[in-house]
C-alpha cells in the first residue's frame, strides 16, 4: 500500500481541495487524476503515482493541503509517489489570470465590486452596529490571500471577527461581513455600485428555446478582472498604421533558416522586439502605479505578455527577457507557450511578471479595436490584420502592406501625445527593420 502525497506545487500553501475524482475501491492507472486543487491563481490535478486500487481517501472537499500532505492510499503496484509538479489549468491575472487575479467567482453573487469615485478603492464599508473597533492589542489574524480577497471586496479585516482556528479570519468571514453590510447599511449597495443599475433578469425561454452552459473557470476568473480593470483605469486607445512591406519580405526570407533552427517566425516576434525598443525609449509604458496611486514604479526588465486564444478562453502567458533574445529565440518561446496554453499546461509562473501585453487579431481579421489594459500594466498593444493598401509615393499609387495598430493606455500614466509618439516610433521601426538593431 502506497501513500499519495501532494508533490512540489511551487510557493503555494494551504491549497483548497475542490473536487475528489475517485472513490474507495476504484481502480486507477498511473497519471489518472485523483483530486483537484484550487489556488488563487490556478487549478491543478494530482495524478496517481501508479496502478492500483483506492483504499483510503484521507481528505474531503474543502480541506486545505500543502506539499507532502497525504491525500489517500493506493493498494497495488503503485511506486512511491514522486510525480513532477502537475500542470495547472491556466487562468488569467492582470490578465493577469492575468496577474493579480483573485478567485472570487463563488462570491460574485454575494457582493458588488467597489468603484473608484463613489467609495475610495481602499475604504471599507461603513461600520456595522455592534462591531469591535481594533485596538493595539487586537491585530487581525488572516493569511495574505484572505487579506487580498478582503481588499478586492472593499472590506477591512480589522473589523471582522474570524471563525477559524485561533480566531483566524477566513474567506467565509469576509463574505459574511460584506453580505451583512449590504443588508444592514441603507444605501450601501447603491453607493458601491456607483449608481449603475443592474441588468434586469429576463426569462429568455419566454421567447423561444434556450440552453444554459456554465462558463469555463478561465472565463469566470477573467471576467471580474477585466471588469475591475475597465472600471478602475481611464482607458484611451490610440490608432495608427505601419507600412510593413519590407519587414514582411525580410520575414519570408528567413523561412528556410528558421526551419533549420526549429522555429517558425511570425510577425509577432518582430513586434515584440520593436515594442522593447519603444519601452526603452518611452519608459512610462513599462511602469505601474503604486497601490496608493502616488508614485510610478519604473521597471528595468522587459517581459511581454501575449494573449492566446484557447478553447476555454483567453490567457496571457509571459515571454521573459525579450530584450536578451533574438528573433529565432522569441519564435520558439511563442510556439511553446501557445501550445501549452491551448493544452491547459501553463504553470502559474508563466502568467506572472508581465510589463506590457500584446493582443494580436491578425490571424482573424479586423481593422482596429480597443483592447483592455491588463492591470497593473499601463498599456496594451492591439494588432489587427494587415492589408494591401494603395499608398501615394509622390508620383503614383503603389501597393503597400499596412498593419493597423491600437495602443490602449492608462491615461493617469500616459498622455495622448506620448501614446502617439510611441505608435509613431513603432511604425518607423516596422517600416525600416534595420532600426530594430539600434
Amino acid at each position: 500500500m502506497a501513500e499519495v502525497t501532494i508533490p512540489d506545487i511551487g510557493d503555494f500553501e494551504a491549497v483548497e481541495v475542490i473536487e475528489i475524482l475517485v472513490s474507495n475501491g476504484d481502480d486507477v492507472h498511473a497519471e489518472d487524476p485523483l483530486v483537484t486543487l484550487e489556488s488563487d491563481k490556478a487549478t491543478m490535478e494530482i495524478p496517481a503515482p501508479g496502478n492500483g486500487t483506492i483504499a483510503n481517501i484521507a481528505v474531503s472537499v474543502g480541506d486545505q493541503v500543502s506539499e507532502g500532505s497525504v491525500i489517500m492510499e493506493i493498494l497495488g503496484n503503485a511506486d512511491p509517489p514522486n510525480p513532477s509538479p502537475p500542470a495547472p489549468e491556466a487562468e488569467p491575472d492582470h490578465p493577469g489570470n492575468l496577474p493579480g487575479t483573485v478567485s472570487v467567482e463563488r462570491a460574485v453573487e454575494e457582493k458588488v465590486p467597489p468603484v473608484p469615485g463613489e467609495i475610495p478603492a481602499h475604504s471599507p464599508p461603513p461600520t456595522l452596529p455592534g462591531e469591535i473597533r481594533p485596538t493595539a492589542e487586537k491585530i487581525p489574524h488572516a493569511s495574505p490571500g484572505v487579506r487580498r480577497f478582503a481588499r478586492e471586496l472593499g472590506a477591512d479585516v480589522s473589523k471582522i471577527n474570524g471563525s477559524g482556528p485561533k480566531g483566524r479570519i477566513l474567506k467565509e468571514d469576509v463574505k459574511a461581513w460584506i453580505k451583512r453590510a449590504l443588508a444592514e447599511t441603507p444605501g450601501l449597495q447603491e453607493a458601491t455600485a456607483s449608481g449603475i443599475p443592474p441588468i434586469p433578469e429576463i426569462d429568455f425561454s419566454e421567447f423561444g428555446e434556450t440552453e444554459t452552459r456554465p462558463l469555463s473557470r478561465i472565463r469566470k476568473l477573467s471576467g471580474p478582472h477585466l471588469q475591475r480593470a475597465w472600471l478602475n483605469i481611464p482607458h484611451v486607445t490610440h490608432h495608427d498604421e505601419a507600412d510593413i512591406t519590407e519587414l514582411e519580405a525580410f520575414r519570408k526570407s528567413l523561412k528556410e533558416e528558421a526551419e533549420q533552427s526549429g522555429a517558425k517566425i511570425t510577425l509577432l516576434s518582430f513586434i515584440m522586439k520593436a515594442l522593447v525598443s519603444a519601452m526603452k525609449k518611452f519608459p512610462r509604458i513599462n511602469a505601474s502605479l503604486s497601490p496608493d496611486n502616488g508614485s510610478l514604479i519604473l521597471k528595468k526588465y522587459f517581459n511581454i505578455g501575449v494573449a492566446v486564444d484557447t478553447p476555454h478562453g483567453l490567457v496571457v502567458p509571459v515571454v521573459r527577457e525579450v530584450d536578451r533574445k533574438n528573433i529565432f529565440d522569441l519564435a520558439r518561446d511563442l510556439a511553446e507557450l501557445s501550445e501549452r496554453a491551448r493544452n491547459g499546461k501553463l504553470k502559474p509562473a508563466d502568467l506572472k511578471g508581465g510589463c506590457l501585453s500584446i493582443s494580436s487579431l491578425g490571424g482573424i481579421g479586423g481593422t482596429s479595436f480597443t483592447p483592455i489594459v491588463n492591470a497593473p500594466e499601463v498599456a496594451i498593444l492591439g494588432v489587427s490584420r494587415s492589408r494591401i493598401t494603395p499608398v501615394w509615393n509622390g508620383e503614383s499609387f503603389a501597393p503597400r502592406l499596412i498593419l493597423p495598430l491600437s495602443l490602449s493606455y492608462d491615461h493617469r500614466v500616459v498622455d495622448g501625445a506620448e501614446a502617439a509618439r510611441v505608435c509613431a516610433y513603432l511604425a518607423r521601426s516596422f517600416e525600416d527593420v534595420r532600426r530594430l538593431s539600434l
